[in-house]
């Protein structure tokens, strides 16, 4: 099968090479999916610049993938050959731990994850455990559904996490993929958003979706903000945010990574009750409860496709900021 991988030139294009695989095999309780669409996640970017350190060489990428199942392992019963499915970030959870038994599998120790621990949706065939895969809303198509199974998810927990109250003003540092569509959630759940952000197509595309006010990233916002999560992977954002909020608001970091934090002030950022936090992975819970909530609010992800020949051209592109909402690969 044709795949993309990993090339070991972070930060120049050729981040990936094109490839050829063998169509992977099931374990007894997986699936075999055939890709349709593959969405472009920054963590994908991390990869590949070794911002995140690979598991292995020659990784596929890749984990917003929307596909058809076309294998069932010998235990696997959860699904048919037919039904289509999306893989997301959360592979694999050992199921045991205190974290797992809680509720709490994100922080799961053993914990795995899809194009990461596992080949991704970078590929014409992925694998993953029937437990871990998501029935796809039939609302949306498959160009829309794939940036929901990590953008649309790690923004929904980044805002639970981000504690806004009924009516609260929320700040958007950083308007991606992931975060044009936690505004669109937080919106419709009747909260103000800010939006700071480099670019000025992210800031229309903000004030076109609703957002009360758009400005740049280091922009003080017009208001101060009940809450606020910073979605960009830069750490010098972190007391920008932080003096932006208002007595006993919380920050959530909603990123993977995020470039060194530089000394905090207690008196500018953090007294007054003011709250730090971070964001780190899903459950599976949270993904069916943002499936839910995407299809019965109607979310309307802004997509730009790309031909599975420009995998690497996507993340050059994202790299550049050169993209407005997010790149979705189309593979089948």
């Amino acid at each position: 099968m044709r795949a993309w991988a990993v090339s070991g030139r972070p930060g120049v294009p050729g981040r990936l090479a094109a490839v050829d695989r063998a169509v992977p095999e099931c374990a007894p309780d997986e699936v075999l999916v055939k890709v349709e669409v593959c969405g472009v996640c920054r963590t994908d970017l991390h990869l590949a610049d070794g911002d995140l350190t690979a598991k292995a060489p020659g990784r596929v990428p890749g984990h917003e993938v929307v596909g058809e199942v076309v294998g069932t392992g010998s235990a696997a019963t959860r699904f048919r050959v037919g039904d289509r499915v999306g893989i997301a970030w959360l592979r694999r959870t050992c199921g045991r731990c205190r974290e797992c038994r809680s509720g709490r599998e994100n922080l799961c120790r053993a914990s795995e994850y899809t194009g990461w621990d596992a080949d991704g949706g970078f590929a014409e065939y992925a694998v993953v455990a029937e437990g871990f895969a998501y029935r796809m809303p039939a609302a949306f198509s498959a160009e829309d559904a794939a940036p929901l199974l990590c953008s649309g998810i790690i923004g929904y927990r980044a805002l639970r996490r981000a504690a806004v109250p009924p009516g609260g003003r929320l700040g958007l540092y950083g308007f991606g993929a992931s975060a044009h569509l936690t505004a669109q959630l937080a919106i419709a759940q009747g909260a103000e958003v800010h939006v700071l952000t480099r670019g000025e197509d992210a800031q229309r595309l903000a004030l076109e979706l609703g957002a009360a006010s758009a400005g740049g990233a280091y922009d003080a916002p017009p208001v101060p903000l009940d809450s606020a999560i910073l979605f960009a992977p830069v750490g010098d954002l972190v007391p920008v945010a932080l003096e932006a909020l208002d007595q006993g608001g919380t920050l959530a970091v909603a990123g993977i990574h995020l470039s060194d934090v530089p000394v905090l002030d207690y008196q500018r950022h953090l007294f007054r009750e003011r709250t730090l936090t971070s964001v780190t992975a899903n459950t599976r819970q949270d993904g069916e409860e943002l499936l839910a909530l995407a299809a019965a609010l109607k979310l309307s992800p802004r997509t730009t496709r790309y031909v599975f020949a420009d995998a690497d051209r996507a993340l050059d592109d994202l790299a550049r900021g050169a993209l407005v909402g997010a790149a979705v690969l189309e593979v089948g």
